[in-house]
């Protein structure tokens, strides 16, 4: 018989396979042990395909076009990053470039990775790292704190410039929805349950 511990009060207990929709509940602590998805993976497959969709218009795409006396100025998430580094802000840029730009398309990448493997029965001998990876970056990930920065830098400059919105803001909306679906529907233990299995086939 194998077991499993409680992440939070160490308690062993027999593992289980809560049913999808259900929760299975540390019984001395009540931590949340398991609390399976329906479509889990499908449903990721889906949203990273979106997302990795969505990652080059917001990236590449005009986000504002400010206009300040007659000068007309665009700015993309690169643009940005470009600014920090002629302002010699290297620590910053490179922390917004890995947050906003690397490690979304990172994590983006592998779970459709993972869902696209687990979707189709393909068994790869990637995937545990992949898996690894995936849950060890997306913590780093935080397009919301770039969105912040650019809700903050609307407001200061609606009194002394025209401000027109760009496609490329658009998509990034788009990316941080398709972001946070994609984190309440990747569900851990039915990924890791999944490579399991096909690993023993």
């Amino acid at each position: 018989m194998s077991f499993e511990a409680c992440p939070e009060c160490d308690l062993l207990l027999n593992q289980t396979q809560a049913a999808p929709g259900d929760k299975a509940h540390c019984p001395r602590c009540g931590y949340l042990l398991q609390r399976p998805h329906k479509h889990s993976i499908e449903r990721t497959f889906a949203l990273s395909i979106a997302g990795l969709i969505l990652i080059a218009p917001a990236n590449l795409l005009p986000m504002l076009r400010v206009k300040i006396l007659g000068n007309i100025q665009e700015g993309t998430l690169w643009t940005g990053v470009g600014t920090l580094l002629k302002e010699d802000m290297w620590a910053v840029a490179m922390l917004v470039l890995l947050s906003s730009v690397i490690l979304p398309f990172v994590n983006m990448l592998l779970a459709f990775l993972l869902s696209v493997h687990l979707f189709y029965q393909r068994s790869n001998s990637h995937m545990i790292p992949w898996m690894r990876w995936y849950q060890h970056l997306y913590e780093w990930a935080m397009i919301e704190v770039y969105a912040l920065g650019i809700i903050v830098a609307c407001v200061k400059l609606s009194d002394m410039a025209d401000i027109k919105f760009g496609f490329g803001l658009y998509a990034f909306i788009g990316l941080l929805i398709v972001n946070a679906m994609l984190a309440n529907e990747f569900d851990s233990y039915t990924f890791w349950r999944r490579i399991t299995e096909l690993a023993e086939k």
